[in-house]
């Protein structure tokens, strides 16, 4: 895992799978609320995808920065509680 100023890179190919969905969900909820991660992957995360859905309703932003064959790319954002479901979260006065 690499950090950059407003990304942290998590490349999960080497790691072994039992290991990465808990390496991934670490790193995103180590994020800041509008912080991102790029995940690189050796096949396509949509199942990490639905299990993002099913957890973090609302929480997430995910966008394919490269679609295979060999290696995928995805950008997974931290958005704010509140304004991610269209409530106010009380804490910026907006």
């Amino acid at each position: 895992m690499t950090d950059t100023l407003s990304q942290r890179q998590v490349d999960v190919r080497d790691i072994q799978p039992r290991q990465r969905h808990p390496l991934i969900f670490s790193t995103f909820e180590s994020l800041a609320p509008g912080a991102a991660m790029e995940l690189i992957n050796d096949h396509d995360p949509k199942p990490l995808y639905y299990q993002f859905a099913a957890e973090l309703e609302g929480q997430f932003g995910w966008d394919y920065l490269e679609r295979g064959p060999d290696v995928w790319r995805v950008a997974i954002t931290r958005l704010a509680r509140g304004h991610a479901t269209g409530q106010c979260c009380g804490t910026c006065g907006g």
